[in-house]
Formats: structure tokens, C-alpha cells, sequence
């Protein structure tokens, strides 16, 4: 059975999204027939593996809701055993859908929903949206491990406190085999005393749970997203794709 891991933080802009679409096709090119699950309305992941969000069929928030299966919602990419469950805008209005929906249990649709795909795919990664709502508790509480990609800033050691606390919950009321499998630190510049402090915060108090392997600042990191590309298929000897491959290695020996 394969492996449901999210990709949380309720934090913007710490490389969430940019992680899970790396990690996903390093998988792929690790040989990991794996699965990318856009959950975030903004539809980043979908357009960073070159899907239009426009030219969408189906997306995430069709299965949510019920009206076609997880498989029917898959697409294959033009990359190395890498498929999607897109993601667009109309994503935005689901969190109340899934609230007002007859449902018992709101915060399950996306684990019943998913109960299909984990015999066909190695590793289905989630990218979840930046906030605490009903899409990410879904996520959580379909999930296996939890990958948190965060910055070296002190806002995010507290935001990090903050996420540990709802994943204690989840794991307590409504998923308990779910785990965090990871805190991968991006944007990193060892340079920076700063970095160096929060990394020995991170590791004081979540020690074995960081990645070995940090993600620093790149310029083809940052452009790959903008020819909807994972780094590894826009420069392959980049740092950026060396340092994703390395985590995602990592992370197949941790789950």
C-alpha cells in the first residue's frame, strides 16, 4: 500500500508548494510511481507541473465532493512516473461545501476518497493550502506523515508550535497512525547567524526530525516554475534538483 504524506505549514511563502512538486518528481525519477494532489485554490502545484488550470476537466474539489472518483480526477504528466490531481480556483468555496454537505464526518472525504488510489501509487503527496482549515484537517486526516517545509525565521519556530498542536489533535481524534515525518528547512543560507540559530532551536527541540538535506535559495529553483517544470527537468546538475533528489531519498528510507 503506498503512502499518503502531506505537505503543511499554514504559513505562505515558505516553499510548500515549491517542495511537494520537487519531492513528487524526484520520486518519480527515484522510480517511485507517485502522485501529486493540488489542494491549494491558488493551483500552483498543477501549473508547476505544466497542467493549464484553465483547460481542467476535473479537479480535487470533484472528488471532494463527490462526483467522480479519485482515479477519474488523475492526470498523467509529461514527467517520470509523476501523475496529478489538479487543482483551480473554484477549490476556494470548498471548505464550506464540505461543511454544509450531509456528512457526519466532513473532515473524512478525502480518506474515503482516497482508499483506491494507495494500492496503484507508491507515494501520493499533498500540497496543502496555507491555512488550518477543513482542506488541510482533510488532508491530515487522510494522511500517513507529514512533511513541513519552513523557512529559518523565528515566526516560523511559532508558527511550527502551532502546527505541531493541530497535527496532535488530528493524530488524537481523528488519524492515529498519522506521524510528521519531516521538518525540511528552505530558502536556507548557511551564511546567515540567523539560520544557524533557528537550526539549532529546530534541533534542540524536534531533534531526528529534521532533514539532513536543507533547500537553499537558487536561481533555476525559482525560475522552473515559470516554464511549468519540476527543477530536475528544467536543470538536472542545478543545486536546487541535487538537494530535492537527496530529500527525496531521505524521505522514501522515512516512510
Amino acid at each position: 500500500m503506498g503512502k499518503i504524506i502531506s505537505f503543511a505549514n499554514q504559513k505562505g511563502g515558505v516553499g510548500k508548494t515549491t517542495s511537494a512538486v520537487n519531492i513528487a518528481a524526484s520520486l518519480g525519477v527515484l522510480g517511485y510511481n507517485t502522485l501529486l494532489v493540488d489542494l491549494d485554490p491558488q493551483g500552483n502545484a498543477t501549473s508547476g507541473v505544466g497542467i493549464a488550470k484553465k483547460s481542467l476537466q476535473y479537479t480535487i474539489k470533484d472528488v471532494l465532493m463527490g462526483k467522480i472518483s479519485a482515479p477519474e480526477a488523475v492526470i498523467k504528466t509529461e514527467f517520470q512516473k509523476l501523475s496529478l490531481i489538479p487543482s483551480n480556483m473554484s477549490l476556494a468555496g470548498t471548505e464550506f461545501d464540505l461543511l454544509q454537505d450531509d456528512s457526519p464526518e466532513p473532515w473524512a472525504a478525502m480518506k474515503n476518497a482516497f482508499l483506491p488510489l494507495k494500492a496503484e501509487y507508491d507515494y501520493i503527496i499533498i500540497d496543502c493550502p496555507p491555512a488550518l482549515g477543513m482542506l488541510t484537517m482533510n488532508s491530515l486526516s487522510a494522511s500517513d506523515g507529514v512533511v513541513i517545509p519552513m523557512q529559518c525565521e523565528f515566526y516560523a519556530l511559532e508558527g511550527l508550535s502551532q502546527l505541531m498542536i493541530t497535527i496532535s489533535k488530528i493524530k488524537a481524534h481523528y488519524n492515529n497512525s498519522l506521524a510528521v515525518t519531516g521538518i525540511l528547512l528552505t530558502m536556507y543560507t548557511n551564511r546567515l547567524l540567523l539560520t544557524q540559530q533557528v537550526k539549532n532551536e529546530l534541533k534542540k527541540h524536534y531533534a531526528g526530525k529534521l532533514f539532513e538535506t536543507s533547500i537553499s535559495r537558487g536561481v533555476k529553483l525559482s525560475e522552473a516554475p515559470g516554464f511549468g517544470l519540476p527543477v530536475y527537468y528544467h536543470d538536472k546538475k542545478s543545486k536546487g534538483a541535487t538537494e530535492y533528489l537527496a530529500v527525496a531519498n531521505e524521505l522514501s528510507t522515512r516512510i
